[in-house]
């Protein structure tokens, strides 16, 4: 059975989000986006040139394909620097859909929960699709949504790590309270994370250090699709309930000797 979800006008049906830094060569940027199977690309805004971005050398790569881009303002610190980034990135006619991203620490790459959910309530008013990066925070990750947050992004972990998911728990909360799509975002680093992370009932995961960086960025694709694909699976057949004690699966007490 089909197996969509909707963020703003767009019902999907990959729920692997990926970037597009970071590939060694454009020829293994497009191949590994392919085999993702990804329809929402994303790459920071001031890595593109906004004034010909039919020239620019990530996007020109990408023009006769049909992506949904999710430009972000990685590199604000504020959110008026965001708001301001965003705006250019629309007037551009990249996209009115923006991951709001706010570092508030340059050794870590922690989102500014305060500065974040400004950006956001401004962004929301003036119609843009908003995606924010945030910490594995429940109360915020509420916040946020109450905000008018098309879908929202916490991480899993540190940008860049690769150290899997931290804290199940607090994901699983944000996934039982929100009532808009879950997307994890940084700090994965293995198809073993993602599945995980499916498992938790997110809608989605974005990576892209993972892939880029892997010896077979290609090969890494596929197989980041597969385990979020085979996660999902798992998370709508339910998982069994967990016990304290064995219990044994042929039935022997059926055939205790009387």
């Amino acid at each position: 059975m089909p197996d969509f979800f909707r963020i703003g006008k767009h019902e999907l049906s990959s729920r692997f989000f990926i970037g597009t830094g970071l590939f060694p060569n454009p020829y293994v940027q497009m191949e590994a986006i392919k085999a993702s199977g990804a329809q929402v690309l994303t790459f920071a805004i001031r890595r593109i040139n906004l004034e010909a971005t039919e020239d620019d050398s990530i996007l020109q790569h990408l023009q006769n394909e049909s992506y949904i881009y999710l430009p972000n303002t990685s590199g604000a610190s504020t959110a008026d620097e965001a708001v301001r980034i965003a705006r250019l990135a629309r007037a551009s006619g990249l996209s009115d859909w923006i991951k709001v991203e706010i570092s508030a620490n340059e050794r870590t790459l922690l989102p500014d929960p305060i500065e974040t959910l400004k950006a956001t309530e401004v962004l929301v008013k003036e119609g843009f699709t908003v995606l924010p990066y945030i910490s594995d925070d429940p109360v915020i990750c509420k916040r946020l949504e109450e905000a008018g947050a098309a879908a929202v992004m916490p991480g899993a972990a540190p940008i860049g790590t690769g150290l899997g998911i931290l804290n199940s728990y607090n994901l699983g909360l944000i996934v039982e309270e929100a009532n808009v799509p879950i997307i994890v975002d940084a700090g994965l680093g293995s198809v073993s994370d993602v599945a995980q992370a499916m498992e938790l009932g997110v809608s989605g995961v974005l990576m892209n250090t993972p892939v880029a960086k892997a010896r077979d960025p290609v090969g890494m694709a596929q197989a980041m699709r597969m385990g979020i694909e085979a996660g999902r699976l798992a998370y709508l057949s339910g998982r069994i309930e967990k016990k304290r004690y064995a219990s044994a699966s042929s039935g022997f007490e059926a055939y205790k000797l009387k």
